[in-house]
């Protein structure tokens, strides 16, 4: 594994010829959720069954948090306070109609670091495929949205329906891209019912959704691993 900057972000690549990133193989760009480490997926790459020289990245959100971890960082800031509100409540979260007031510079940034990956990489689009978990996987989604590049897949982990007004009207453009989502039935983080929401929405839309639940919470269990190393390899040898 190497570390560098790109795009104005810090990142760890690996994988590829050398497990530094060498090569010209397919690409996998992979977002961290929140408040986790800005390395917290890259095992990940150890133990996907992917083609031979895939090379992996992994981005570092821009924002460091006064909690959780060493560099426990993120993309755009959570309200921790209406979170504790609901739950004391008993309300479950449901983001399907926000706008996270930093989720317009998270975007902007992100789309500015895969022109620069694909530049660095020589990347073809059609040959990277994008996503993340939790937090991660909705701001590769709405990137997704934002961009027309033909990306090889989306990866949708513990993810949920954000910003619906906005995403929505956006769906129908990027039915060619096939999207792997898997969400646990007993996530007390992003409930359920709201990764359905997105799911619903994907397929309403046109797109390819493959679909794994599992019984567990917010995480990403062994068995989502092997059916994402499968999808990963059918996306970027298709073409």
């Amino acid at each position: 594994m190497r570390e560098e900057q790109a795009g104005g972000l810090r990142i760890r690549v690996t994988g590829g010829t050398d497990g530094k990133g060498g090569g010209r193989g397919p690409l996998v760009v992979l977002l961290h959720g929140f408040g986790a480490p800005g390395d917290d997926l890259v095992s990940l790459a150890d133990v996907l069954n992917v083609p031979a020289g895939t090379r992996f990245v992994f981005p570092e959100g821009p924002l460091s948090l006064s909690f959780g971890p060493g560099n426990a960082r993120a993309w755009w800031i959570i309200d921790m306070a209406r979170i504790a509100a609901d739950r004391a409540a008993g309300r479950p979260r449901d983001l399907s109609q926000d706008i996270p007031k930093g989720l317009a510079l998270a975007r902007e940034a992100m789309l500015v670091f895969l022109k620069e990956v694909e530049r660095l990489f020589s990347a073809e689009p059609r040959k990277t495929v994008i996503g993340g978990f939790s937090q991660g996987a909705m701001l590769s989604c709405d990137v997704m949205l934002r961009t027309a590049q033909p990306y090889a897949g989306l990866i949708q982990l513990s993810g949920t329906l954000l910003a619906k007004q906005e995403w929505v009207p956006l769906l129908a453009k990027r039915k060619t891209v096939p999207v792997f989502q898997s969400h646990g039935m007993q996530d007390e983080i992003l409930p359920y019912a709201g990764a359905e929401g997105l799911r619903d929405q994907l397929v309403h839309a046109g797109l390819s959704v493959e679909w794994h639940s599992f019984r567990g919470g917010h995480e990403i269990p062994r068995a989502v691993l092997q059916r994402l190393g499968l999808f990963i390899t059918k996306s970027v040898t298709q073409v």
